[in-house]
């Protein structure tokens, strides 16, 4: 029998568009010239993005909801729905939502899913909205929930339970939360460094609702420097098709002009900044050149995107040491571009 569980999604609505307008408000009355705030065409485009992927995620679902029910049905196990049992499901879809959104950060041809929402060079709730049209990548990571007896619906409750509570921590609103909280749970200090284009924040805070997974699989960076949001190439559009289709775009280019098969599967599967042996310090094609994205950078030489993430690896060139004049800082270096 289906569970009879709520549309946690459906239900939050109102308070996704009061917590939205509340922040714009703060906005007007507390303005910091600091914060990425507000940005009238990004936040249309954001909310154009979170519309059109609920009906594409009206489409995927059919198939997905096939496969789902097919492997329940061949799996002996069950999972009743008791207020114990949600919350253990709760706690395992946490863990494979780490891994699906980790996956999607180290793969480029799942990144290139996951980019829509890390397109916005602002960060406020409405960067929440900005989702995907292509989500169909995402369930595989959930498939060993549905072997174990958990039913698909079950399922679909702890997933939009995950996504309603990721809303609230995008925002520059609220600060640092007390230790503990910190500690255990996602929330918006953390989720401001994962959407971060500095070198030390790439790939980092992939949790969900829960920080530990990170913390004890080795992602986790704390806020230290004020994030600079966005991609290290950042598109310069709001056309919603382009925002959703800009990377498959760049992966089909740089297809085209890979000169072995390997090059190609290194192109789809390796991460979003690889490049190959031969080109590596030259850049390829398809605007996966190492470039500057922003102060704080690492450059080419460095292979600095987070642990999982598929970088290439580093060259060393020797050139001759000058004669030193006076001792200077070194300017910070680019880090790996990832459109």
């Amino acid at each position: 029998m289906e569970p009879n569980l709520p549309d946690v999604v459906l239900w939050s609505i109102p308070a996704f568009v009061l917590l939205t307008v509340i922040e714009m408000v703060s906005y007007r009355l507390h303005p910091d010239e600091d914060a990425a705030g507000y940005d009238t065409k990004d936040a249309a485009t954001s909310l154009t993005m979170g519309l059109g992927s609920l009906g594409f995620d009206l489409l995927w679902k059919i198939p997905i909801l096939a496969v789902y029910m097919g492997v329940y049905e061949l799996t002996p196990l069950r999972v009743p729905v008791l207020w114990w049992t949600v919350l253990l499901m709760l706690l395992a879809q946490d863990f494979f939502y780490y891994w699906s959104h980790r996956g999607h950060h180290v793969i480029r041809i799942l990144w290139a899913c996951h980019v829509v929402h890390h397109s916005s060079r602002k960060f406020n709730l409405t960067t929440a909205l900005r989702q995907p049209w292509t989500s169909a990548t995402v369930w595989p990571f959930y498939l060993p929930m549905v072997a174990c007896g958990v039913h698909p619906a079950a399922l679909a409750f702890c997933q939009s339970a995950n996504l309603v509570y990721q809303f609230w921590v995008h925002t520059e609103r609220v600060g640092k939360l007390p230790r503990p909280f910190e500690y255990v749970l996602n929330t918006p200090s953390h989720h401001r460094v994962h959407h971060a284009s500095q070198g030390s924040y790439l790939d980092r805070n992939y949790g969900g609702i829960l920080i530990i997974w990170d913390r004890v699989f080795g992602s986790f960076a704390a806020e230290t420097e004020r994030p600079v949001y966005g991609l290290t190439k950042n598109i310069a559009t709001h056309n919603p098709l382009r925002v959703a289709t800009h990377e498959y775009a760049a992966i089909a280019r740089d297809l085209r002009a890979a000169g072995s098969w390997s090059e190609r599967a290194g192109r789809v599967f390796r991460g979003p900044g690889w490049q190959p042996a031969a080109r590596r310090g030259a850049g390829g094609p398809g605007g996966a050149t190492p470039g500057p994205a922003g102060p704080g950078l690492a450059g080419p030489g460095a292979a600095t995107p987070g642990p999982g993430g598929a970088v290439a690896a580093p060259v060393r060139v020797e050139v001759p040491e000058p004669v030193p004049v006076r001792a200077e800082a070194p300017a910070p270096a680019p880090a790996p571009e990832r459109t």
